[in-house]
């Protein structure tokens, strides 16, 4: 099905809504594993709706898009600072459900970037974002006082995968935002799979929707989600293991043998 007949629907219709981030999840496992997953959903786009959640941003989604990866049809990228609709392959923002972000952030970039100069152990990466300051972080050489430093501010410091560290708007991340988007698109929650693998999906994982941490997930997550009756902990590993869930909780047929 092509991109555009996949959103001349409303994918509140939908049977089964997959939210997904990338790194680890839906990119994740082996070449097999994801090529079973794609193909599945291209072949049941009446009923499969998708959206990224991602801490990636717009350019990178397009990118990988246009190289086979299936288009979704709403991101909530940038670690939930970015919420958006994509339409003829380009992604475009939502200004409504982004307008407490903007409000929270202002124009917070720059005085976040003076604060952690030279901070040991972080690297300022070099995308402009919008709305987020983020780091790669050196974690033998990190000093945990970074985090104090971004409360001061009135941000929330994030650290995922043992070697990101992310400045966001206070109260802002992939969970909330991606509650937001369900609910303005009047999808029925009990329809919609979360899924992730590291520290930056806890929020996502912890909102209340159907959930799971795929296999390989990051010893932190799974620390945090180990009790929660509603995040499946998957054995497979990254696109298998959001296949897993889907037919533990039967939210779809999925391909034999999944």
């Amino acid at each position: 099905m092509s991109l555009d007949h996949a959103l001349s629907r409303d994918i509140s219709t939908c049977r089964f809504v997959l939210a997904t981030d990338l790194d680890g999840t839906f990119l994740g496992g082996s070449d097999a594993d994801r090529a079973e997953l794609y193909r599945w959903i291209e072949a049941h786009r009446d009923s499969i709706g998708l959206i990224f959640v991602t801490g990636r941003d717009p350019a990178f989604i397009k990118e990988l898009c246009d190289s086979g990866v299936p288009w979704p049809e709403f991101v909530v990228g940038d670690v939930g600072t970015t919420i958006a609709r994509v339409h003829a392959g380009e992604i475009h923002p939502i200004a409504p459900l982004e307008q407490e972000i903007a409000e929270t952030w202002g124009d917070a970039g720059p005085a976040v970037k003076r604060a952690l100069d030279g901070h040991p152990g972080l690297t300022l990466q070099p995308t402009d974002f919008r709305y987020r300051v983020s780091y790669d972080m050196n974690a033998e050489a990190f000093d945990p006082s970074a985090s104090e430093i971004v409360r001061e501010l009135g941000h929330d410091p994030l650290i995922s995968n043992n070697c990101y560290f992310d400045v966001l708007p206070r109260g802002i991340s992939k969970g909330p935002s991606l509650r937001r988007l369900v609910s303005h698109l009047e999808i029925d929650e009990p329809r919609v799979l979360a899924a992730g693998d590291t520290l930056n999906d806890l929020s996502m994982l912890k909102c209340g929707l159907p959930a799971v941490a795929v296999g390989g997930s990051e010893e932190a997550l799974l620390n945090e989600v180990g009790d929660l009756p509603h995040v499946h902990k998957a054995r497979a590993v990254g696109a298998a293991g959001i296949l897993e869930a889907v037919e533990t909780w039967n939210m779809h047929p999925t391909p034999k043998g999944a």
